[in-house]
């Protein structure tokens, strides 16, 4: 376990990112960004790991960005404030585009910047009494820097009333919209993440790579002759790659592949 000023790393085939200041509700500032930013980065190219659980400490996940943060970022020039907002955008790309899984365990509320992060996950779970909220506008703001993921998971239609509104919403309205895959009991939670984690270990850790690049890449394509040629060209090199040819061979010969053997 790494011990960090702001998040805490345990690494292992299913790595842990817990955020870690429970007494702000882990609202994030520059030490969190620069921290979460390199936690991904290093997690994503770690031989050992297979999927990355990104989590919370306390009664909430994330409530976006730390208020004294948001306060001298007020005096920022905007050369100042583009900088600053760049390391924020960096660190959800980060996340979004770890070659690793990445699946938010969702304990506690989440507010602003906090919906990025989760958004920016592969999958999310949440338990039953959390609630969501885009709250940039009731302070003058816009939730920009997010926005590509949270519209990716929520659609541009739900996206319209809760940028707009700033309106909470609980839990039940954010698996309605597709923002989160399931929700449940906070005592069940664990065991659901253990669960979609256990899905991840079990399939080819390049074929997950591979799938988790192919969704990024084909949502929201026209689907013409480009896009067609390019999933062609995809699942004609991964059969002939040697975790294709292994998952073909182990299932005909009624056996484990090797990625599960050991």
């Amino acid at each position: 376990m790494a011990e960090l000023s702001t998040i805490t790393v345990d690494t292992g085939p299913v790595a842990r990112v817990t955020l870690n200041r429970p007494e702000v509700r882990n609202a994030f500032n520059e030490t969190v960004i620069a921290e979460l930013t390199q936690a991904f980065r290093d997690l994503g190219q770690h031989p050992e790991v297979r999927a990355i659980v990104l989590a919370g400490l306390g009664p909430a996940f994330c409530a976006g960005a730390d208020l004294h943060w948001m306060r001298s970022m007020a005096d920022y020039s905007r050369e100042q404030n583009l900088a600053d907002a760049g390391q924020l955008a960096e660190m959800l790309r980060v996340v979004y585009a770890c070659p690793k899984p990445t699946v938010a365990r969702v304990q506690g509320d989440v507010y602003a910047g906090g919906t990025g992060l989760v958004a920016a996950c592969d999958v999310a779970i949440s338990v039953d009494t959390a609630h969501y909220c885009l709250s940039e506008v009731k302070l003058g703001l816009i939730p920009a820097t997010i926005s590509p993921y949270v519209i990716r998971a929520m659609g541009a239609r739900a996206a319209h009333r809760y940028f707009l509104t700033a309106e909470r919403f609980n839990a039940a309205e954010a698996l309605r919209i597709g923002f989160v895959h399931e929700v449940v009991a906070a005592e069940a939670l664990d065991a659901r993440v253990d669960a979609v984690t256990a899905a991840l270990l079990a399939a080819g850790p390049e074929a997950v790579r591979l799938s988790k690049r192919l969704v990024q890449d084909v949502a929201g394509q026209d689907i013409d002759a480009a896009l067609i040629a390019s999933t062609v060209e995809r699942i004609a090199d991964v059969r002939v790659s040697p975790e294709g040819r292994e998952g073909i061979q182990s299932f005909l010969q009624k056996r484990k592949p090797n990625w599960l053997q050991g």
